[in-house]
């Protein structure tokens, strides 16, 4: 079996990859419903911006599934989506945040907790799907990143939980939230430095 681009790694072309990657967005789609209504049950910042990165994770694995086997100009510009996506993303996080904190409220410990823990779940599974495939061309390693990501974030939200029900604020709540947008921004300056480096080398070759 062919799957590797020899200058720019693994790039997707493997029917094992796609069916885990099928997988992995089933469970992040799921995800971002149960997460989204608890977020607003519970009022949590952190649970509602991690629902978000969900959403956005199974849009872009979908694109990321559909761009496998193009060539190279196809999945950096795919890559480069993503990474303005993320980018946007972590933009909204941090914005809505700074809004709570002009009205904030103390989040229900008990519902991100639970919340939390499902979600670390989900992610985890995801991560043991795609770990053999974190390397490769920025459509690939993308899709690892934003798995990688979901698996910190639910971590922090239970640290968070556990210090909203210690202390009765909801400051460690919005701390956690403009953490995660912090790694979203981080992840999209990665994925978007790789695939700027990719778009280049095509015109290069052109």
């Amino acid at each position: 079996m062919s799957c590797c681009d020899n200058d720019h790694g693994f790039d997707g072309t493997s029917d094992d990859y796609r069916r885990r990657l099928w997988a992995v967005i089933a469970i992040n789609a799921a995800m971002f419903v149960v997460e989204m209504g608890a977020g607003y049950l519970a009022g949590s910042q952190a649970l509602k911006a991690d629902a978000l990165d969900f959403f956005g994770d199974s849009l872009t694995y979908g694109l990321s599934l559909a761009v496998i086997g193009a060539p190279l100009r196809v999945r950096s510009s795919a890559a480069l989506f993503k990474g303005f996506s993320l980018l946007a993303m972590g933009l909204w996080v941090m914005g809505s945040t700074l809004y709570t904190v002009l009205v904030l409220g103390v989040p229900r410990a008990e519902v991100m907790g639970l919340i939390g823990l499902l979600a670390l779940v989900a992610n985890l599974a995801s991560v043991l799907l795609l770990i053999r495939y974190r390397e490769g061309d920025a459509n690939v390693r993308s899709v690892w990143l934003c798995s990688r990501n979901d698996a910190i974030g639910n971590v922090a939200v239970m640290i968070a939980a556990v210090a909203v029900w210690a202390t009765a604020s909801g400051w460690p709540d919005v701390i956690v939230a403009v953490a995660m947008a912090g790694l979203f921004l981080s992840s999209a300056v990665q994925i978007l430095s790789r695939a700027w480096r990719e778009w280049n080398t095509v015109e290069a070759g052109a």
